[in-house]
């Protein structure tokens, strides 16, 4: 890849991790008036409805194009990483605690750049994997001194962030496993949009992933509604699209254009830094704390990711 497209998908990768952040704290502020399950399913449905606005808008310049090939990518990688990811992630935070959950999944970007070697050719560059593994590092530092911020999904998403209150870790091996599991599927997701927006444009791709996805959610929700999952107030559930907006429309959007312009590999890591922009959020918006230790962390993430982006 050419430098230019390497700092300008890095920009987009960080960029889109700062709407994470900023929509993962607007979905913590609604935490006691809707669930997770039901913030996923707003949001991917909002972004749905979104994206087909843009993606069918009569003064874009090129039409509609999806061969079945990218279909079947971009199919797999919301299956996998929106929608499993999501899932297994939040039975392992339940089981063990989002201090012990979150650590686990934030390994996703060191995962996504091996996955990414064996299955689409990504460079091996000892000091690109130093810099990944420096800012995961980072990240996990931020986010285990910051109890107040919840961990993020993205997303590759993604992206996709889900909010929890922090519970007192207990020792489980399924939902370590589960942690696991969800790292993994993350990583694949972001693996599997890469080969599905070869060729393909991203508004194209964003438009298919959250058609798909959107489907998934609607069986999903409705067992749990019938098993008495509670549904959100009007208030809640309007904050919540206009998150939703911000961080799943746009956010898994340049999310899409920063796997076009970097791979799944890079553009993994740059969106698992939205802890770093949540601490000085929480911080100055939420009055939290911080220790020495976050501090740390996000001077880790920082040289991690500038170690990534000059690496050659």
């Amino acid at each position: 890849m050419q430098s230019s497209e390497l700092i300008l998908g890095s920009a987009i990768g960080l960029f889109t991790a700062f709407l994470w952040a900023v929509s993962t704290n607007v979905y913590q502020s609604q935490s006691k008036a809707a669930t997770p399950l039901a913030i996923s399913s707003i949001k991917m449905w909002v972004a749905m409805v979104a994206m087909a606005l843009v993606a069918f808008l009569p003064f874009r310049t090129g039409a509609f194009y999806m061969p079945l090939e990218s279909l079947l990518f971009l199919a797999g990688s919301v299956t996998v990483g929106l929608v499993i990811g999501d899932l297994v992630y939040l039975i392992g935070q339940e089981r063990v605690g989002v201090s012990k959950a979150f650590p686990i999944t934030s390994t996703y970007p060191i995962l996504t750049y091996f996955i990414a070697v064996m299955f689409v050719g990504e460079e091996i560059i000892v000091s690109r994997i130093l810099g990944v593994v420096i800012a995961v590092v980072g990240v996990i530092l931020i986010s285990r001194s910051q109890a107040g911020i919840p961990a993020p999904r993205n997303c590759v998403s993604a992206p996709c962030d889900e909010p929890g209150p922090e519970e007192e870790p207990s020792t489980d091996w399924y939902g370590l496993g589960f942690s696991l599991l969800a790292a993994l599927c993350w990583a694949t997701g972001s693996v599997l949009l890469q080969r599905g927006v070869e060729g393909i444009d991203p508004i194209d791709a964003n438009f298919v992933r959250m058609v798909v996805g959107s489907g998934l959610y609607v069986p999903i929700v409705a067992g749990a509604v019938l098993r008495g999952m509670p549904t959100p107030s009007r208030r809640a559930a309007k904050i919540i699209v206009a998150a939703g907006m911000l961080g799943m429309t746009v956010g898994s959007l340049l999310y899409t254009y920063a796997v076009k312009l970097v791979g799944a590999a890079v553009a993994a890591l740059m969106g698992s830094t939205s802890p770093l922009f949540a601490l000085p959020i929480s911080i100055l918006v939420l009055k939290e704390g911080y220790s020495p230790k976050s501090l740390v962390g996000a001077l880790m993430t920082v040289a991690g990711v500038v170690l990534v982006v000059i690496a050659v």
